[in-house]
This record gives structure tokens, sequence and C-alpha cells, in this order.
């Protein structure tokens, strides 16, 4: 009886210590000079740690850094190792953007690129798109011409193409919510026409398939490390918001199920958008739209546990990791582009 008092209170302890934690760190995130002008003082207090698991994670000495600021909604985070630069999307603005990683310059790199949203690159370090005003998915060939690899479903158009993997199979997976054609501001306003779904092209024949229907808005898209696991985040329904999870079979999925859902305690009800896997297996997502304490990043074990936090003054919209350890996660936010090392490595190319 004592020890289940002591583990209790032992419990209630750790929880009440994060959440003091994390409640500070609000304040230091919203409050803190992104410009670099005033350097921040180390350990970061915007790295949170809710689980002892996630401590060997944070660096004490590299900070979370705001690279760019000046798009209206960013996305499509995507890293070229090649190229050593970094892309994204600004939709509103029908552009793609581009940093450089030897000198941090940052210029437009594509104009207009369709509205586009999820980026990646191929294993032949092709770039794929997610374009919400061509609702499709394109892919940008090395003689700078342009293929376009999904457009409809079944004779009707797709709703919005919003997120994009590749598997080692030369298969690609992209999620097709429809939030481009809700309105004007990052696409052409239009009726979905065909249902919300996940859907997988076939590196053979190039005929697509729907791999899963049974999310409300299917957005962020991620494989575990030995791609035996494909995550999708849902940013649609009732709350709470979650991700789920789904075995890969072949070029199906099969035992979807819930992995975590995104509300913390209290009132904190955002949701998770883009996501990517590290080495570990661990699962970076995006988070917003829940305001101070919660922005940011959410980072969770392969169990579903929530073990930190990368707590930033704007929604995230998506992930991805590069540099040349791969040992640098790189964030889109609201307008901006922000970065911080950590003691990990992403699981895959892009």
């Amino acid at each position: 009886m004592n020890n289940e008092h002591n583990l209790t209170h032992l419990n209630r302890r750790s929880f009440l210590t994060a959440a003091a934690a994390t409640a500070a760190a609000a304040a230091s995130a919203f409050a803190r000079d992104w410009s670099g002008a005033e350097p921040v003082r180390y350990p970061d207090p915007d790295l949170i740690a809710l689980d002892p698991r996630f401590e060997k994670y944070m660096l004490p000495n590299a900070p979370i850094q705001r690279l760019w600021t000046g798009g209206l909604w960013v996305e499509g985070v995507a890293w070229n190792g090649a190229g050593r630069y970094l892309l994204w999307s600004d939709i509103p603005n029908n552009r793609q953007m581009r940093w450089l990683e030897e000198d941090g310059h940052v210029s437009v790199f594509r104009s207009p690129s369709g509205n586009s949203n999820g980026n990646t690159f191929d294993w032949q370090g092709r770039e794929i798109s997610c374009e919400h005003g061509g609702r499709r998915v394109v892919r940008y060939e090395h003689n700078g011409t342009l293929t376009v690899l999904a457009s409809e479903w079944q004779g009707k158009p797709l709703n919005a193409p919003n997120d994009v993997v590749v598997h080692p199979d030369g298969g690609i997976w992209f999620t097709d919510p429809g939030y481009g054609i809700m309105g004007n501001y990052e696409g052409q306003k239009s009726d979905l026409q065909i249902k919300e779904a996940v859907y997988r092209i076939d590196p053979a024949t190039a005929k697509m398939q729907v791999v899963a229907d049974d999310n409300f808005k299917p957005n962020g898209i991620c494989f575990s490390p030995d791609y035996k696991k494909l995550y999708i985040s849902d940013t649609g329904g009732e709350a709470p918001k979650g991700i789920k999870v789904y075995d890969v079979d072949g070029a199906k999925l099969k035992g979807g199920r819930t992995f975590t859902a995104m509300p913390l305690e209290g009132t904190k009800k955002g949701l998770a958008d883009g996501i990517r896997t590290d080495v570990d297996g661990n699962l970076w997502a995006s988070a917003g739209w829940a305001g101070e304490g919660f922005d940011g990043v959410h980072v969770f074990a392969p169990d579903g546990t929530r073990i930190g936090q990368i707590l930033l003054p704007e929604p995230g919209s998506n992930v991805c990791f590069g540099g040349a350890k791969r040992n640098r996660l790189f964030i889109t936010a609201g307008q901006s582009l922000y970065a911080v090392f950590v003691e990990t490595q992403g699981s895959h190319i892009s």
C-alpha cells in the first residue's frame, strides 16, 4: 500500500513539475527575441522534457532558431541532401522557398508553385509536390519538365493533395483532405467530389489505389524507420484530434488504430499536422492551433507517450530532419521557418 501511495505521489509530482515547466516555457516562447539579436540563455527554455526519455535528445547548448520569416502560411518542408538545401511552400503566396545550408541564404525557388503544400524528394532526388491549385501530385524531373503523377480518382478530380512520402520500393503515398479547395486563399474554391482518403501510386504501373479512407481529414503522413508502419495525422472530425498508425502490408494497410491523441491536460485541444520519425522510432509532430504552451512540435515515443515539446510562438505546420548529419530538425510554423539541432537523426531521406 505504501509503495502504491509513493508511486502515485511520484507520478503526481512528476506531472506537476512538467506542467510548471511547460507553463514557464510557454511565456518564454512568446516573449523571447526571435530575431537572434539577444541570444537565448542555455539550456533553451522552450525545449521541454515531459518524460525522462526525451532528455537524451536535448542538447544543452543548442538553441531553437528562427531562420526566416515573411510568409503567409508556410508548409511542406523537405531536405535535399545532394543540394544541401531546404525547400518549403508558402501556400497563399503561390511559391516555394529555398534555404541554403552553406550561408543561410533564402530565396524564391519556384513561382508559381500551383499553391503547393507538402513536398518531398524521391530516391532519385526528384522533387515531388502536392498542389492545391492544380489538385494534383507532380514530380519535377531532372531536365526541368513536370510529370503529373495523380490528378483524379475514378474519373473525378482529387480534392487537394496535402502531404506526401516515398517508400524504398518506389511507391508514393499521399493524403488528400481537401483543405486547398475550401476557399480561395490556398487554392481555388470548389466542392469536394470524392471522399477524403490516403492513396498509393504504384511505381511499376503508375496506378493509384486507396489505402485508407477511415480518417476525417488525413493530413500529415510518414513511415516508421523500418517502413513497417505508416502514421497519419487526422485534423478533422470531432475533438480530440489525433494520429493513427497502420501496419504496412506490401501495397496495403491493415490494423488501423489510434497512436495518440493530441490534446494536453486542461484546455489545450490543438492538433498535429506534418509528422516525421527519427532513427529510434520517436514521432515528431508539428502542433498548433491551441496557443501558448502547445504550439510548436510534440514528440512521442514509439508507444505513443508524449515525451517532449518544442514550443514556438506560431502554430506548427510541418517538420523534417536535415543537415549533413540529418540531426537538425526544421520546422515550418505560421509565417516562419525554425530549426534546432537534436541528439538523434531523421529516419528517412527527406
